[in-house]
Parts: structure tokens; sequence; C-alpha cells
């Protein structure tokens, strides 16, 4: 309760334009943010667009934020908005870029890697295409926390709207499903 209550007057002192509690509420609430729009399978261009919309427009609508407890949902729902928005202007359909799950993965392939990798990270990613969106979205959203060290399951379970309790559950499932996937590729 005492931290809803820090966060409120946070909100509001940002909203007068304290720079410190606006701050405070960027660094609190940025990888919530990023989490949401990793999941989104944004460029990094885009990506940083979306996040930079995002924070633009709470600076907008600060003064409006009447429940500041639910100030990370708001964002989690702006952040997504603003992908949407990027992909109906780009007139891409669906997201296809996995940047992130290269990073984690190791770099990309280069040109000398052997056939047989290149291999095994096709159909890695192959299988990982087929997996359902809202697995691909858990294991983004987990995979990009995870890349600065253990996962955020707070913030994951605001930016794919699901309780924390489900998230290790729900990764459980996922990996396996893409085990017996790879399983008979012998990957």
């Amino acid at each position: 309760m005492a931290d809803d209550d820090e966060l409120a007057q946070r909100v509001r002192a940002a909203a007068s334009g304290d720079q410190d509690s606006w701050n405070w509420i960027v660094e609190r609430f940025s990888r919530l943010v990023w989490g949401v729009i990793r999941s989104n399978g944004l460029s990094p261009a885009d990506a940083a667009d979306a996040f930079q919309l995002t924070w633009l427009r709470l600076l907008d609508r600060i003064g409006t934020i009447e429940e500041p407890s639910r100030l990370g949902g708001w964002l989690s729902t702006t952040a997504r908005n603003e992908c949407r928005g990027i992909w109906r202007r780009s007139g891409k359909a669906t997201p296809t870029d996995d940047e992130v799950l290269d990073r984690v993965a190791g770099t990309a392939p280069a040109a000398d890697v052997s056939s047989l990798t290149s291999a095994r990270d096709a159909a890695l990613w192959q299988a990982f295409s087929r997996l359902t969106l809202r697995c691909q979205q858990v294991l983004r959203v987990l995979v990009a926390d995870a890349e600065d060290g253990p996962p955020e399951y707070a913030g994951a379970a605001l930016a794919l709207q699901m309780p924390v309790g489900s998230l290790g559950p729900t990764r459980r499932r996922c990996l396996d499903q893409l085990r017996r996937m790879l399983d008979p590729e012998g990957i």
C-alpha cells in the first residue's frame, strides 16, 4: 500500500512539473514498457519510436490519471496501441521480426558458420513460428527481460495481461511444445 501511495504522490508531482518524479516514474516502468513493445516484434527503430510515443502519451495525459496504482496497466495498453499503430502504418500484417530471439540464441549466423549450425537455427526458428501467438509472446517477453538478468515477472505479467503465477507454467508448456517440435528433427 505504501508503494501505491508513493506512486500516487509521484504522479501528482510529475503532473505539476516535478522532473525528479517524472524520472522516477520512467525508471520504474521502463522495463514494463520495453517488455510490451518487444513482445510485438517491432524492428529496433520502430520499437524505439513506440517507446518514445508511449512516454509522450503519458506526458500529455499524466494530469488526467485518476488511479495512479493502475499506471502500469495504462502504460501497457498505451504501448500495445502504439505498436499496433506502427504495424498499421507500415502495412505489415503480423509481427515477424525475431531480433530479440536472435540475440538470445547468440548473434545471427555469420557467413562462415557451418551449414549444420545454420540448419539447426533455421529449424529452431521454423518451430518457433509454429507455436501459438501466445507462446511466442510469452517467450519473447520473458527472454527479452532475461537479457539483463532474471525475468521481471511482475512487468511481464502486466505486459502479457496474465497473472504472475501463470507465467512460469505457461513458459514451461511453451518450451515443452517447442522441444516436442524439435525432437523429431534431432535438435
